[in-house]
């Protein structure tokens, strides 16, 4: 069984989506305020989180924005009555997985969940094929603790920025476009929205490499996109 924490303040809208996820094996707990929610997120494991953005007392980025910088990594979708695009990008940006404008439909919403279940049970399944512990001259990633050190110390990584890493390191040499690293790290095509990539990857060299301006682990490949230094 599924946990998810849904956390929304219309109570017409948590009973219709709690009756559909009940209906795929899910335990639904319920919170209909931003504070209850990230309280709620904080002290239980989780399969998915389902965040509104518009709600009492803390709106629903900044719910998810506190969640991340909790090191919680739970998938999170994001609803919003809001169809603005700086909506979207701010939800991705801060750390959601997924993203839905209302009003939208039942099978559209199964749809989405159906999917984040499918690619977190692919990811597990990948990583565990994966050797433990990668290491490429002082950095080491060891990927069943979720930590990344470099020199000994270690780098505070957002749970996309440490995937992100874990793709590009996994396959040293090999080059990604923008839309492929979309696809396998947040799981859609999300058309126009390479961008979040960008900075994404911006962010994470600003962790991870010694010298912006001369990056030692991740490499652009123009016309490409980005690749893990094979040389180390």
């Amino acid at each position: 069984m599924y946990k998810v924490l849904l956390v929304e303040d219309d109570k017409d809208i948590v009973e219709l989506l709690e009756i559909h996820l009940k209906d795929l094996s899910c335990k639904v707990i319920k919170a209909s305020d931003g504070l209850t929610g990230l309280e709620k997120a904080s002290t239980q494991e989780l399969d998915l989180i389902i965040l509104d953005i518009m709600l009492p007392k803390m709106d629903g980025l900044e719910v998810c924005q506190k969640i991340r910088a909790q090191g919680i990594t739970s998938p999170i979708m994001m609803l919003t009555a809001r169809s603005e695009e700086i909506d979207k990008v701010l939800g991705l940006e801060v750390g959601a997985d997924d993203y839905l404008t209302k009003p939208f439909s039942i099978r559209e919403f199964i749809a989405r969940v159906k999917a984040i279940f499918r690619r977190t049970k692919l990811i597990r399944e990948s990583l565990d094929q994966k050797d433990p512990v990668l290491t490429f001259d002082d950095l080491s990633i060891d990927i069943d603790m979720r930590k990344v050190t470099r020199g000994g110390e270690k780098l505070d990584l957002s749970p996309k920025e440490f995937e992100l890493l874990v793709v590009l390191a996994s396959n040293p040499g090999k080059s990604y476009n923008r839309s492929r690293l979309l696809n396998l790290v947040w799981g859609y095509d999300f058309d126009g929205y390479q961008h979040t990539v960008n900075s994404h990857i911006n962010r994470l060299r600003s962790k991870l490499e010694p010298d912006m301006d001369h990056p030692k682990y991740i490499i652009t490949t123009w016309g490409v996109g980005y690749k893990f230094n094979e040389e180390l």
